[in-house]
């Protein structure tokens, strides 16, 4: 894809990391929410791909979604471009991480909780502010209550109150909560962890517990039975992993 405007790329090792860029507190405006859009799309075809770390610039992770951009003409359309970076995100199957350090409010925090896992620096500070511009925050008010229940959710959305790393780790929508001198060194060795493994086998992981969302036990270990037996035990770098074990050697992953 061309050059993006408001974000910076890093590729390494299966690990793309993705930043805001958009001084000064990375606030995502309809330009920034397009251009999002179309990198998920690459990363959808990118077979290589073992995560995606969302990291801001500056002091902010990202501040919310442009005020001017909720006005009645502009609405449809910035709903529409936003909503459909939840699209896109559900139908990722490499894991992708929440970076968060210092402000992640409004359309940040929704960005942030769309995301598998929020790993955040102690200063970050998370909110959904929506109310007291007189919004509601319409992705929040969709996962919030599956992260954190509904009576906190309601809490969340119509106090627009600020939570700390800690309360959010408490509440349940934050992951991990790391010292703000450790937190690039911490992130590193997450996105290491994930990538010392198959692309591929990482893929069925996620898949496998995505698919069994919402199910009664027995028809989620049914699902999941049937999907270790016939899909991912056919694969060559399931079979590789058991001959490394056995040779005492460090597997070499073909991604098939």
């Amino acid at each position: 894809m061309s050059e993006l405007k408001f974000f910076k790329v890093e590729r390494a090792n299966g690990a793309v990391r993705l930043s805001l860029a958009r001084p000064k507190h990375n606030v995502l405006n309809l330009d920034m929410m397009k251009e999002l859009n179309s990198f998920l799309e690459s990363v959808l075809s990118d077979s290589e791909a073992k995560c995606l770390v969302f990291l801001g610039e500056g002091k902010s992770w990202c501040a919310g979604v442009e005020v001017g951009d909720h006005k009645p003409e502009l609405a449809p359309e910035m709903i529409g471009t936003f909503d459909r970076i939840f699209d896109l995100l559900g139908q990722l199957d490499v894991p992708v991480i929440a970076a968060v350090h210092g402000a992640c409010l409004g359309g940040g925090m929704e960005l942030a909780i769309g995301c598998d896992m929020v790993v955040a620096s102690s200063n970050a500070k998370f909110g959904q502010p929506e109310i007291k511009l007189g919004f509601f925050p319409p992705y929040a008010a969709v996962r919030l209550p599956e992260l954190v229940g509904v009576p906190k959710a309601i809490e969340i959305c119509t106090t627009g109150r600020t939570y700390s790393a800690r309360e959010g780790l408490e509440l349940g929508f934050v992951s991990k909560v790391i010292e703000e001198e450790k937190f690039t060194e911490t992130v590193n060795g997450l996105v290491e962890e994930i990538c010392a493994n198959s692309p591929l086998i990482i893929r069925m992981n996620k898949r496998a517990i995505k698919m069994v969302k919402g199910c009664e036990p027995r028809e989620a270990a049914k699902k999941t039975n049937d999907y270790f037996l016939n899909s991912l035990m056919k694969t060559e770098d399931t079979l590789e992993g058991i001959k490394s074990f056995e040779e005492k050697r460090k597997p070499v992953w073909k991604n098939k």
